[in-house]
């Protein structure tokens, strides 16, 4: 929704905030909120209890920030574009939108380096994969905050105290320039064919993208053959995952550059491993030029989550609160529907109805999910320091 086309965008912040508490904003609270929204108590905390705030405290405080500092959130990642231009408008609220395109862990950097700072680097907001989430917390990074809808978010997908909780997720696939081959790759050990020297990128870099990290993870379930019980199952499996991109690259098949949706449309990525949401989108971005093939391998099919966090040292901590009340409430987890993610209140939603149809019919066959993997957090903590430490040494055969 563009700005100029909302009804309160002309309303000054304060007159916005009065009408909002007297008449027709009762709709998004109740989009907000599983049950009953609570009711504001004189004197208390909001910062410190680390349970949701109600609406009307929680908006007025956010609206004498009137700013929020996001960061690596491109807008055609999970539809991220509409999530923030749909926040700004709704709230009349201005967002700064910090480096869209770093990783998670130069996400967790930037909150490190700005712990001193209410500058305009310090970022309000993370959005990590998941097995980033132990280091941000045991680093002290991020707050605890339990958002409206917090219980109907699945357990495992959540830190019992707040610190974090899963967003969306998707499944890692294969994005192909289909009239490039003859045949397109169906499951990773395809990606050795001699016919796709020089052809297969990555979306991100190994030592600083969950995305990469993930990728070569997924490879190595596929070897694995069957889905890890344990973290020891888990290191071993991406173990196999850093040889079969050992393989690729001495193939010759590997690109070692950060496939974009840019270098995707010119030619230059033929193959590229990526979450399903963003190579949909590229697909139908890209219109046929050139046509797209979204394949979700035969094997080693891993699930992503991504969470979402509160810097413990944001410079506009209420609007980071009402950010997340907006993303994780139907209207906000129907955005990243729209742009082929998973909310992780699907369930939730679809029990009650609240997912259009026309979202519903564009989704992927369910069969092609059917074998995914979703490893827990020490798993996926493992597993990141096993990828990112041996990396360099395995594949390239560096000191």
């Amino acid at each position: 929704m563009s700005a100029n086309k909302h009804p309160y965008y002309n309303l000054s912040r304060r007159d916005f905030l009065k009408l909002s508490m007297m008449t027709g904003f009762s709709a998004f609270l109740a989009s907000c909120a599983s049950g009953a929204t609570p009711t504001a108590e004189t004197g208390t905390d909001w910062l410190a209890t680390g349970e949701s705030i109600p609406m009307d405290v929680l908006l007025g405080k956010a609206q004498e920030e009137g700013s929020l500092t996001t960061i690596a959130l491109p807008h055609d990642w999970a539809n991220y574009g509409e999530m923030i231009e749909t926040y700004k408008s709704k709230f009349d609220m201005e967002i700064n939108e910090l480096n869209p395109d770093a990783g998670s862990s130069d996400e967790l950097e930037a909150i490190r380096a700005n712990k001193d700072s209410k500058g305009p680097q310090a970022p309000d907001v993370i959005d990590i994969g998941v097995g980033h989430t132990e280091t941000a917390m045991n680093d002290g990074l991020v707050a605890p905050y339990k958002v409206s809808a917090w219980d109907t978010i699945p357990e495992g997908a959540k830190d019992p105290d707040g610190h974090w909780w899963a967003e969306y997720y998707g499944v890692l696939a294969f994005e192909v320039i289909a009239d490039e081959f003859s045949e397109v790759p169906m499951d990773w050990e395809d990606l050795l064919k001699p016919e796709y020297k020089g052809k297969v990128a990555m979306a991100g870099e190994v030592l600083k993208s969950n995305q990469s990290v993930q990728t070569v993870f997924a490879a190595g379930l596929s070897r694995y053959g069957k889905s890890p019980t344990s973290v020891e199952e888990a290191v071993e499996a991406a173990g196999l995952g850093l040889q079969f991109w050992k393989e690729v690259n001495d193939a010759g098949n590997f690109i070692p550059v950060i496939a974009d949706q840019g270098k995707i449309a010119q030619g230059e990525t033929p193959i590229v491993m990526e979450w399903d949401y963003l190579a949909l989108a590229n697909r139908d971005a890209l219109a046929g030029n050139p046509a797209l093939e979204i394949i979700v391998p035969g094997s080693g099919v891993l699930a992503g989550p991504y969470a979402g966090g509160i810097s413990a040292y944001a410079p506009h901590p209420y609007a980071a609160r009402l950010w997340w009340e907006f993303v994780m409430s139907d209207e906000g987890q129907n955005i990243y529907l729209k742009g082929y993610a998973h909310p992780i209140r699907f369930n939730d939603m679809a029990s009650r109805g609240v997912i259009p149809q026309e979202m519903l019919d564009k989704l992927p066959p369910a069969d092609a999910y059917a074998k995914a993997f979703f490893p827990s957090v020490p798993m996926l903590t493992a597993v990141f320091t096993e990828i990112t430490e041996n990396w360099r040494s395995v594949v390239y055969g560096e000191g």
